[in-house]
């Protein structure tokens, strides 16, 4: 297996994930924090979505979709165009609202565009620098393999969130 047929199989499980956590899950379930303050699944998945989309966009040289294809405007969240959601408050927090059919539209989007990007890699790209902010420098092969950590960690807390509600959870 070469390392871009490795990772198209670790994005397109974030892919699945989503799809599955989304499914059945209608506003309120969305917006409900678990614990009152913990992370909604509608903010989860907008913010992993968010983060894949910025930092393959970024490693790629390409447009992120949020933009690119006019989710931004179509979500008209309040807040600043480029934001990813680190750092969040817990008002930005509340403030990420959409439909599933949204949120699934987009992470699709962005799993379309990751997709044809891994596509076109050789096992020698995964050497490139893509960011020289840290020491030492980042790799195109750490930064992906980054990306899918913390989107993998999102898209399950998401589904444990839908979890905790009786009517979703799984035996």
């Amino acid at each position: 297996m070469k390392s871009n047929e490795l990772l198209l199989d670790a994005f397109g499980r974030i892919r699945d994930t989503v799809a599955a956590t989304l499914e059945g899950l209608d506003d309120e379930a969305l917006v409900r924090r678990p614990a009152g303050n913990g992370n909604s699944i509608a903010w989860l998945i907008w913010h992993l979505s968010r983060v894949e989309d910025a930092q393959v966009a970024s490693a790629a040289g390409l447009e992120q979709v949020w933009t690119s294809q006019g989710f931004a405007g179509r979500f008209d969240l309040p807040l600043p165009e480029r934001d990813t959601g680190y750092g969040h408050s817990t008002g930005k927090v509340d403030a990420v609202r959409a439909p599933p059919e949204l949120l699934l539209e987009y992470y699709d989007a962005v799993h379309g565009q990751t997709v044809e990007f891994l596509k076109t890699l050789g096992d020698e790209d995964f050497d490139r620098i893509v960011d020289n902010r840290w020491d030492p420098p980042v790799t195109l092969g750490v930064r992906l393999v980054s990306t899918i950590a913390d989107c993998l960690q999102h898209v399950g807390q998401s589904a444990y969130a839908k979890g905790l509600n009786p009517a979703h959870a799984h035996g």
